[in-house]
């Protein structure tokens, strides 16, 4: 049976690159003979809601926006059989990249049409889902910093985000329980990891599987500025993990806090606050990928 797609568009995305690329991908829908109909997201709740609507019409929602548009969609598709489709329109596009989604919204929207499901799991900050990677501690500096910066195009935000932050950064001491094992630790920051990448292109967790029913918990431990600021294109590459001060876990189960207060990211957003409990649900999410 051919896909009918609700092709949900954040406006402000990619500093309005989503409503750029509509034109292109609608071609493409309507090249293949795709039924389709559009919305353009309002807010999150807004982006929600237009999601539980596309369930209950058997449709297949493709979102074009930033990470941040898939969560509210991921937690509104999780254990239906309506299933996501990623047409790249945000700044990091870090779940799309991890997924091999073609950057090119024409490729997209026929990848749309045409690859196959595969399903993934879905994390979350206190019932809060995310797809990608929630952190905080200097992320939590990081991403605020980024979010604010409206002069800065493209990928180079993060990286500009991060050498602010580190400007200032002062170490924090983290407590954090993976299933039920805790673990203290004075630093920088603490990644609770469902996928691979975050801030634009950051290997983060090189190892995090999106379909294994675990998170991987990477903690980064004190060190000078200056060794921090020369690991930084490690992360690009996903080496930054040989380093003595940086630990990765894995569990189903993560308790996180901290000795000051932090608010934790996801996919780019603030969704919480520390204390929290971050969790997986194992492969309830449809997602389309390349065959």
């Amino acid at each position: 049976m051919s896909r009918r797609f609700l092709v949900l568009v954040n406006p402000s995305a990619g500093g309005g690159r989503a409503l750029r690329r509509l034109p292109l991908a609608l071609a493409e829908l309507e090249r293949l003979g795709a039924p389709h109909r559009v919305v353009q997201t309002r807010s999150i709740e807004h982006a929600r809601q237009q999601a539980e609507g596309a369930v209950e019409a058997g449709e297949t929602v493709a979102s074009l926006g930033g990470d941040g548009l898939l969560r509210p969609i991921a937690g509104a598709l999780r254990h239906t059989g309506s299933a996501l489709a990623i047409l790249q329109g945000g700044r990091g596009n870090d779940l799309a990249r991890v997924l091999g989604i073609p950057t090119e919204p024409t490729l997209a929207a026929r990848l749309a049409v045409e690859g196959e499901e595969k399903k993934l799991d879905v994390a979350q900050v206190e019932g809060t889902p995310y797809l990608s990677v929630a952190s905080f501690g200097f992320d939590s500096d990081a991403n605020r910093i980024a979010n604010e910066a409206h002069l800065i195009r493209g990928n180079l935000v993060y990286l500009y985000a991060a050498l602010r932050a580190l400007a200032g950064w002062r170490p924090a001491r983290f407590t954090v329980v993976v299933d039920g094992a805790p673990i203290e630790f004075t630093g920088y920051s603490v990644a609770v990891a469902n996928s691979r990448a975050y801030g634009g292109g950051m290997f983060i967790a090189p190892n995090a599987e999106l379909d294994d029913g675990r998170l991987d918990v990477v903690m980064t431990g004190k060190r000078p500025k200056l060794r921090a600021l020369s690991s930084l294109p490690k992360l690009f590459k996903g080496t930054h993990t040989s380093d003595p001060n940086v630990r990765v876990l894995r569990g189903s189960v993560v308790e996180v806090a901290a000795d000051r207060p932090f608010d934790i990211y996801a996919d780019g957003d603030p969704v919480g606050a520390l204390p929290a409990t971050l969790r997986v649900e194992p492969r309830c999410l449809r997602v389309i990928v390349p065959r």
